[in-house]
């Protein structure tokens, strides 16, 4: 019991600090820097916490495993998508919308899931993605032109975050079975260094080195990607995925408290009722998807093995 409730604690602090990441990326966005060159600080910090987890527990990764790089490529490619969309509805927009667009992840999820026949629609799935995308609509007024502050790059950006970050789940979920968490974190991560590096404008990643901001990078590569991914996958271990679905509703109302005290942001009542109809339904495709998983022989673990990876 008191396992549980302490996994379950993981997960909280996982999604607080995905959440506060949001508030501190629109700090360093609003200040000029590039949503790219934010990814990338977060993503290299990131890197080497998980590579310290890897040394620390480095049974079983499956390093030598094919099918592990290649999923875990392109898990990593996926969360690359996702920091750097991420930054950019943030900063074309507001941390609310960006936040509550990415948690539609899980719709993406399904959608892909019905092309690749992998799962089989249902009438309760089809009708959560409808009042889903009724949310999205609401949330963004793209039923109105020049609605809100919301343009069509922070819209397409926020949603775009969706569809990396459900890249990643996939990656994630096919490399596992391959090798531990802690491995595929690794990889996932250095791609996404090399990829952000790639991208990044020089002039700009070197003038972080020399910011008086530096504090805010440091803060979002250690407890955006670091702590919070390791946090988050050893939490999942003795964690109910309907209760993990649930408290992972902390990331985007955290996000949105931040923006409204923080950022001087603000949304209107029909934004709302948008926002509360995305968080609601996906939560509750969640939560249905882990209950009828429970129907089905267990699983290997996570992390590949019976105890922590």
């Amino acid at each position: 019991m008191k396992l549980a409730g302490l996994s379950t604690l993981f997960v909280a602090l996982a999604a607080f600090f995905w959440g506060l990441s949001g508030g501190v990326g629109g700090i360093l966005t609003g200040q000029g820097w590039d949503p790219v060159v934010v990814s990338f600080y977060r993503g290299a910090i990131g890197l080497l916490f998980v590579l310290g987890w890897l040394a620390v527990r480095p049974q079983g990764s499956g390093l030598g495993s094919g099918r592990l790089w290649f999923w875990s490529v392109i898990a990593g490619v996926g969360v690359a998508g996702n920091f750097s969309f991420y930054f950019l509805s943030i900063a074309e927009g507001s941390v609310a919308v960006a936040a509550t667009l990415m948690y539609c992840a899980p719709v993406f999820v399904y959608l892909v899931s019905f092309a690749l026949k992998l799962e089989k629609p249902t009438l309760f799935k089809l009708v959560a993605i409808a009042i889903v995308m009724l949310g999205v609509v609401l949330l963004t007024g793209i039923y109105e032109v020049g609605a809100g502050e919301v343009t069509p790059i922070a819209a397409g950006a926020g949603l775009m975050a969706g569809l990396s970050y459900a890249v990643f789940i996939f990656g994630f979920k096919f490399a596992a079975p391959n090798g531990s968490p802690q491995a595929i974190l690794v990889i996932a991560f250095a791609v996404l260094v090399i990829v952000l590096f790639t991208l990044s404008d020089a002039e700009q990643a070197v003038a972080v080195l020399s910011t008086p901001s530096w504090p805010l990078f440091i803060f979002l590569g250690v407890f955006g990607a670091g702590l919070s991914f390791i946090f988050y996958i050893v939490g999942l271990n003795h964690t109910a995925p309907a209760v993990a679905s649930i408290v992972a509703m902390v990331e985007p109302v955290t996000a949105s408290l931040f923006g409204v005290m923080f950022l001087n942001e603000s949304l209107a009542v029909i934004q709302i009722l948008g926002m509360a109809l995305i968080v609601c339904t996906v939560t509750a495709l969640s939560i249905a998807s882990s209950i009828q998983k429970d129907s089905i022989p267990p699983q290997p673990r996570v992390d590949g093995e019976p105890g922590e990876g």
